[in-house]
C-alpha cells in the first residue's frame, strides 16, 4: 500500500486527519478534543482493524512534542521560580512518588509478581504526563500562578527522579531478579555517575548556556528575518535536547526545560515562544495520538478488577497523598485540589520505564497492558477532575467581595467587605449588586488603562482576570474583581451582563476573546461590546461574533502615526 512507501507522511496526514475529525465530535458533545485524539490512536493501533500506524515513527513524534513543550515552559518559568517552590515541591515530589510506588508494588505482590516488577510498575503509576499536566495548566491559564509553578515544580522534581530510576535500573536488575547479590560500591558509583552527568549539564547551561543562547537569539533578530529567528528557537530546544541526552544522559524533555528557561532570560523570550506555539500544538496532538496506539481495549474485558484498581491508585491514591502533602505545607484548599487534579495521571515517562522494565526481563506483558490502560483512562478522566476543581474554585472567586481602597471609592454603594483569597471565600456573599456598569475582561497593559479611564470618568467597573497578579493589582486600587477565565460561561455568568451597559475585552488571544464575546451577545442583544484585536481576520472574526467595535493595533498605531505627522 501507499503508505508503506512513506509511513512518517502517512502517520502525519492520518494522525492529525483524524484527531481534527474525533476532536471535534469530542468538542460539539462537550468533551475534551484530547479524548478525539486519543480515540485517533486507537482507531490508527495494531488492536483495531485496518490501518496500522508505525508506533516508532510515532513515538519519535511524540517526543519533539514533548520537547517543545518543556521548552515553552522553561521560557515562562524562571530558576528563581523553582527555587521559590521548592520547599513544597521537592519533598511533596518525592513523598508523592514513594506512596504511590508502595501502592503499586502492593497491587504487583498481590497480582504475583516479583520485586523487581513491582517496583517497575509502581514507578509508572507515580509519574505524571508532562504533556497533560502543562497542556491542561495552560488551557485554563494557571501555568503562571502559584498553584501552578508549584504543580509544574512538582513535575519537574519527579522527572529528575524518573532519569534517576532510568539509569539505576539496568544496573539494579540482576539483584532484582534475584541473580546477584547487591554491591554498594557499584550502586554508589552508578549513582555518582548519574548526578555527576545532571551536575555538569545544569552547569553549564547555567554558565556558558546563559550567554551564548541570548546572543544567538539577539543576533538572529537583528537580521530582520522571521525566518531565521523561527528557525534559531526550534534549532535551539531541539539541539539543547538532543546534546543533553546523547552527552548527559538528560532527558529529551528536562534538556529543553533547561535551554528554554535559560532564553527566558532574554528580552525575546515572549517572541520566541510565540514562534514555538504552532510546531508545538501540532506535535503535541500526535503524542495523544501514539498513547493511543498503544491501548489494547481487550485489557478492559481480560482482568477488569485490576484495570480498576490501577485506575484508583493514579486518580485517587495519588491525590490524595498530594492533596494531604499540599495541606500540610500550609497552602489552601484550593491549591492543593489543583496539585491533586494535575497529578492525577500518567503519561510518557510511565511508558518509557515500562519499556524498560520488559526488556530487562522485571515487568510481565500483562503489567505493562494495566499501565498503558491506566494512562489512557486517566487522561480521560483527567479534564473531568480539572472541571470540577476549576468550577469549584471559580464559584468561589464570585463570591468575594473586594476592598474598598481609601483613595478610590468604589464606582457604585457597596458595603465594603474584608479581602479574602478564593479559596476561603464567604460562599453566602455575593459581588455587588450593579446595572448600567462597564465590564472589562483582562487587567493587563491596555485594560489597566482602559479602567482608569472609566474610573475616572465616574464609571462603575467590573474586571475580570485570570492572573492572580492582575487581581491583585486591581484589587490594590479597590476594584470589584472576578478571579477566573471569562471565557468559561459561569465565570463570565458573575458579570451582570443582561444589565450591563458596555463589555470591553482587552484579551489578546482572538479565540478566547470571541468566546467572551459570543456568550455576552447572547446574554445582552443590546451591549455594547468593544474588543481588541492583532490583525483583519481577527477583526472580522469578533465582528462577526457580535462585537460592535472592534480596535485593530496595527490600524490605531498608523492612524496615531499620521495624526503626528506634519505636512
Amino acid at each position: 500500500m501507499p503508505e508503506h512507501h512513506a509511513p512518517l507522511i502517512a502517520i502525519i496526514a492520518i494522525g492529525l486527519l483524524l484527531a481534527f475529525i474525533l476532536g471535534m465530535l469530542a468538542h460539539r458533545v462537550k468533551v475534551s478534543p484530547l479524548v478525539g485524539y486519543l480515540l485517533a490512536g486507537v482507531v490508527v493501533g495494531p488492536f483495531t482493524p485496518g490501518y496500522v500506524a508505525d508506533q516508532d515513527l510515532a513515538n519519535q513524534l511524540a517526543e519533539i512534542g514533548v520537547i517543545l513543550l518543556m521548552f515553552a515552559v522553561g521560557l515562562h518559568f524562571s530558576l528563581k521560580d523553582l527555587m521559590a517552590v521548592r520547599a513544597i515541591a521537592l519533598p511533596g515530589a518525592i513523598g508523592q512518588i514513594a506512596a504511590a510506588t508502595l501502592m503499586g508494588m502492593g497491587l504487583g505482590w498481590f497480582l504475583g509478581w516479583g520485586i523487581g516488577g513491582g517496583l517497575v510498575f509502581g514507578l509508572a503509576l507515580s509519574v505524571a504526563s508532562t504533556v497533560v499536566l502543562i497542556r491542561a495548566l495552560q488551557e485554563r491559564r494557571i501555568a503562571e500562578t502559584e498553584r501552578g509553578r508549584i504543580a509544574i515544580g512538582w513535575l519537574i522534581v519527579e522527572d529528575l527522579a524518573m532519569v534517576l530510576a532510568l539509569v539505576l535500573l539496568p544496573a539494579l536488575a540482576p539483584v532484582l531478579k534475584g541473580a546477584a547479590a547487591l554491591s554498594l560500591g557499584d550502586l554508589a558509583l552508578t549513582l555518582a555517575i548519574t548526578l555527576g552527568k545532571v551536575a555538569a549539564f545544569v552547569a553549564i547551561m547555567l554558565v556558558a548556556g546563559r550567554r551564548a543562547i541570548p546572543w544567538v537569539m539577539h543576533h538572529a533578530a537583528h537580521t530582520g528575518s522571521r525566518e531565521l529567528f523561527r528557525l534559531a528557537v526550534y534549532a535551539i530546544a531541539l539541539g539543547v535536547a538532543y546534546l543533553a541526552s546523547e552527552l548527559f544522559g538528560v532527558s529529551f524533555a528536562l534538556g529543553a526545560f533547561f535551554a528554554g528557561m535559560v532564553m527566558g532570560e532574554s528580552q525575546l523570550s515572549q517572541r520566541a515562544a510565540e514562534e514555538a506555539m504552532p510546531l508545538r500544538d501540532a506535535f503535541a496532538v500526535l503524542f495523544f495520538v501514539s498513547v493511543g496506539m498503544l491501548f489494547n481495549p481487550g485489557v478492559l474485558f481480560n482482568a477488569p478488577l485490576a484495570v480498576l484498581a490501577v485506575v484508583g491508585i493514579i486518580v485517587l491514591g495519588k491525590s490524595v497523598v498530594a492533596y494531604l502533602i499540599v495541606r500540610a505545607f500550609g497552602h489552601p484548599s484550593g491549591t492543593a485540589l489543583t496539585i491533586s487534579a494535575s497529578l492525577a495521571q500518567i503519561g510518557e515517562f510511565s511508558f518509557i520505564l515500562v519499556g524498560l522494565g520488559g526488556s530487562l526481563g522485571l515487568l510481565p506483558p500483562e503489567g505493562r497492558d494495566l499501565v498503558l490502560a491506566g494512562a489512557i483512562l486517566s487522561i480521560l478522566i483527567n479534564p473531568f477532575l480539572f472541571v470540577l476543581v476549576e468550577k469549584r474554585r471559580g464559584a468561589a472567586a464570585a463570591r468575594v467581595l473586594p476592598a474598598v481602597a481609601e483613595a478610590s471609592p468604589p464606582p457604585r454603594p457597596a458595603p465594603a467587605a474584608e479581602v479574602t483569597q478564593p479559596e476561603a471565600a464567604d460562599p453566602a456573599h455575593e459581588l455587588p449588586a450593579m446595572a448600567d456598569h462597564d465590564v472589562v475582561i483582562g487587567y493587563g497593559r491596555v485594560g489597566s488603562r482602559v479602567v482608569a479611564g472609566l474610573v475616572g470618568a465616574g464609571r462603575p467597573v467590573l474586571v475580570f482576570e485570570d492572573a492572580e497578579a492582575g487581581v491583585a493589582a486591581a484589587r490594590a486600587v479597590g476594584l470589584p474583581t472576578v478571579l477566573g477565565n471569562a471565557a468559561d460561561p459561569e465565570v463570565l455568568a458573575a458579570a451582570g451582563l443582561p444589565a450591563a451597559r458596555r463589555l470591553f475585552v482587552t484579551v489578546p488571544e482572538a479565540f478566547e476573546a470571541g468566546q467572551v464575546v459570543e456568550q455576552a451577545r447572547a446574554l445582552n442583544a443590546t451591549l455594547e461590546i468593544t474588543a481588541r484585536a492583532h490583525s483583519d481576520a481577527a477583526a472580522e472574526h469578533l465582528a462577526r461574533l457580535g462585537a460592535n467595535h472592534v480596535v485593530l493595533s496595527e490600524s490605531e498605531v498608523a492612524r496615531r502615526m499620521l495624526e503626528g505627522a506634519t505636512e
